[in-house]
C-alpha cells in the first residue's frame, strides 16, 4: 500500500509511533524513525529492519524548529524525497485544574504537542511540494474534540492540532498534499502506564469506552496507514477518532 514511499514518524520510540513505523514498513515504505530517546528510537529502527524493512533513526526534538527542519533535511538527503509524515510525538504533561496549572507545564505541553506539529508541517510540506505531493497525518486525540478536567494544556493543544490540520489542508490539498488528523482515545502505551497502575483509575478509563476496553497502538496505526495511503486519495482536512465509542457517549 505504501511501496516506493518515504515516510517520517516522530515520537516513534514506543507506543503508537513505533506501531506506525512498523506498519508503514510492512506496507513497503522506507521509514525515518525520530524521537528524543535515542536508544529506544534505534530499537524501533532495528525492529523495522528485523522484519525486512528499511529504516533510519534521526534524533530530534519536535519542540525545536531547527531540529524539525534538520530532520526533514536528513530524510531527503538520505532517501531523496519525503512522501509521508506522521506528527505523533507528544507528552501528557502535568495534571491540575486550570487555575492551579503550572506555567512551565503549560509552556512545555503547548510547545511539544502543538508547536511541534506546526514546526513539523512547516518543513514537511515544503519538501513534499518539491517532490510532487504527499500525505501528513497529525496525532490529535479524543481531547481534540472534547474537554478533560485537569488536562487544560493537553486539551488545548490537541484542539489546536485539529484546527491547524484543517487550515493547512485548505492551503495545500490542491497542490497534492493531503493533511488529516487522528483522534485516539486511551491506548495501551507508556504515556498512560501510570494511570493504568491504579486499578480504580483503569476501571474508570475502560468504562468510558463503550467497546469495553482500551485500544492497542496497532489499531491506531491501521487508521494512520490508510490515511497516508492512496486509498484515502479524496480524504483531507478530516479528523478521524479511533476511540472505541468514547465520543459517542
Amino acid at each position: 500500500m505504501l511501496k516506493t514511499k518515504v515516510g517520517l514518524v516522530t515520537g516513534a520510540s514506543s507506543g503508537i509511533g513505533r506501531a506506525i513505523a512498523l506498519q508503514w514498513a510492512r506496507e513497503g515504505a522506507k521509514v525515518v524513525v525520530s524521537d528524543v530517546n535515542t536508544a529506544a528510537g534505534e530499537e524501533t529502527a532495528a525492529l523495522v529492519r528485523a522484519q525486512g524493512g528499511d529504516a533510519l533513526f534521526v534524533a530530534a526534538d519536535v519542540g525545536s524548529a531547527a531540529d524539525s527542519e534538520a530532520l526533514v533535511q536528513r530524510t531527503v538527503a538520505h532517501y531523496g524525497r519525503l512522501d509521508l509524515a506522521c506528527n505523533n510525538a507528544g507528552i501528557g504533561g502535568p495534571q491540575a485544574p486550570t487555575a492551579d496549572y503550572p506555567l512551565d507545564g503549560w509552556a512545555q505541553v503547548i510547545n511539544i504537542n502543538l508547536s511541534g506539529v506546526f514546526y513539523g508541517m512547516k518543513y514537511q510540506i515544503a519538501a513534499m511540494l518539491q517532490g510532487g505531493g504527499g500525505a501528513i497525518v497529525n496525532m490529535a486525540s479524543i481531547l481534540g474534540a472534547v474537554g478533560f478536567a485537569t488536562a487544560p494544556a493537553y486539551t488545548a493543544a490537541k484542539h489546536g492540532v485539529v484546527g491547524l490540520t484543517q487550515a493547512a489542508a485548505l492551503e495545500y490539498s490542491a497542490q497534492g498534499v493531503r493533511i488529516n488528523a487522528v483522534g485516539p482515545a486511551f491506548i495501551h502505551t507508556p504515556m498512560i502506564s501510570g494511570l493504568e497502575a491504579n486499578a480504580a483509575v483503569q476501571a474508570m478509563l475502560v468504562a468510558s469506552h463503550p467497546i469495553g476496553r482500551l485500544g492497542q497502538p496497532e489499531e491506531v496505526a491501521e487508521l494512520v496507514t490508510w490515511l497516508a495511503s492512496d486509498k484515502a486519495s479524496f480524504v483531507t482536512g478530516a479528523y478521524y477518532p479511533v476511540d472505541g465509542g468514547y465520543l459517542a457517549r
